[in-house]
């Protein structure tokens, strides 16, 4: 436990210590885009603090691979995990960056995904088998070229999910946190039971994961000083998604007495920590599909946006996803570890229906105070104003709107005593 809670300090001080010199870094090489339609935020922010979350994984792992009891586990598992998330880590960041500074086709970006999803499989990080009931036809072996492609599927996946719910202040960094929390607990609850590596790995590598996240957020919550970027979202998206490839070919003969789900656990975690991310994408994906657009084309549609348009603030929208998040992932972890899961149900359903009428509130009470409130601006104590921005208006036109001058015209008129009506009046 001490060794996992050593390797997230150090990655969390490294990350939190390369940050601002990240920042100085992208303000200096104009890594800092123009305010688009669909930003929630106001003002200017430079990306590419994901290259400050590489350093913090890297130096996480050459901590992991030093220690006594983890060490000797990454040494002994299947593959190379340390070098495999250093190169395949390198390799989406090095996409992700030239995607925040210059741009990039979604399909270049795609094929750059797919390359180090790859790599993950190329240096041993692959499922081995699909874990099923006995009912269903039991565990289905994967070979090779099987497990190669739904390994690349499955990063592929999860790197896009969590790309697409990076749309406000320390919202994708606290997700992938309170998912990689809920992988540790149920790789340590598996550990218990099982000896082995495999297990082991994936709770190092989710330990280094949160304090990743952990050493980022505080320059991204909101108000922040920085952004991700794709460099980022890509990279603990594929980190994310090598800790859930890394847990889930766990032998189901030895979870299946913990409870009446317990074969099923190992895929149902993964869904979990991912199911808020994964539904932002599909629906992402259906609503443009929909109208014609292409699956990878921007708009103003996710989750984080829908909250702010109802009338939750910034803090607010974020927290709300943070507990939707927590609600399904630890969920589904309490019903691995209870005996009787039927019973956690009818609790989880609750919370949900509580956190569904926490988003609706905004609108309940603009409907129900509706004429006390009319006419008055929303109170937003919890940083700059975000929203619906309106379009930015060239210099030109800028200037163009500028009161003209008072000149000869004007004057004559006010001497020959004829009423002057200015198009821009002054304030008093």
């Amino acid at each position: 436990m001490r060794e996992y809670l050593f390797m997230a300090l150090v990655a969390a001080a490294v990350t939190y210590l390369l940050v601002p010199l990240v920042r100085r870094f992208a303000i200096r090489i104009g890594a800092t885009p123009e305010i688009r339609e669909r930003d929630v935020h106001t003002t200017p922010t430079p990306r590419l603090g994901g290259l400050a979350m590489y350093g913090g994984l890297v130096a996480g792992l050459l901590v992991a691979s030093e220690l006594t009891n983890t060490g000797e586990a990454l040494a002994d598992s299947d593959g190379q995990p340390v070098l495999a998330l250093i190169v395949s880590g390198g390799l989406i960041t090095l996409t992700g960056f030239l995607d925040d500074w210059w741009g990039m086709d979604p399909f270049i970006k795609l094929a750059g995904q797919i390359a180090a999803a790859g790599l993950l499989v190329y240096f041993g990080l692959r499922l081995t088998y699909i874990p099923l009931p006995k009912d269903w036809g039991g565990s289905t072996s994967l070979d090779y070229t099987l497990s190669t492609i739904i390994t690349i599927l499955v990063v592929v996946v999860a790197i896009n999910a969590v790309n697409f719910v990076d749309g406000l202040d320390g919202l994708a960094a606290g997700i992938v946190c309170i998912a990689g929390m809920a992988t540790w607990a149920y790789s340590i609850f598996l550990k218990q039971s099982i000896t082995g590596d495999r297990i082991a790995t994936t709770a190092a590598i989710a330990a280094i994961l949160i304090g990743t996240c952990l050493g980022f957020l505080p320059h991204n919550f909101h108000p922040a000083k920085i952004f991700m970027g794709d460099t980022g979202a890509m990279l603990i998206g594929l980190v994310l998604a090598s800790s859930i490839v890394t847990v889930t070919p766990v032998d189901p003969s030895v979870i299946e007495g913990v409870n009446k789900f317990g074969v099923l656990t190992p895929l149902l975690v993964p869904a979990a920590v991912l199911v808020l991310p994964l539904i932002d994408l599909i629906t992402a994906v259906v609503r443009r599909t929909s109208y014609g657009m292409s699956p990878f084309a921007p708009d103003r549609g996710h989750l984080h946006h829908r909250l702010m348009d109802i009338g939750h603030s910034h803090r607010q929208s974020v927290l709300i996803m943070y507990a939707w998040a927590f609600l399904f992932a630890f969920g589904i972890v309490a019903m691995s570890t209870i005996g009787v899961p039927v019973l956690m149900f009818p609790v989880v359903i609750l919370l949900a229906l509580g956190v569904l009428v926490l988003m609706a509130a905004p609108r309940w009470r603009r409907r129900g105070g509706g004429h006390s409130s009319r006419g008055k601006q929303p109170d937003d104590d919890d940083g700059p104003p975000t929203g619906p921005m309106p379009p930015i208006v060239p210099e030109t036109e800028v200037r163009r709107r500028m009161p003209p001058e008072p000149g000869p015209t004007q004057e004559r008129a006010s001497a020959e005593h004829n009423p002057v009506i200015p198009a821009f009046p002054s304030r008093p």
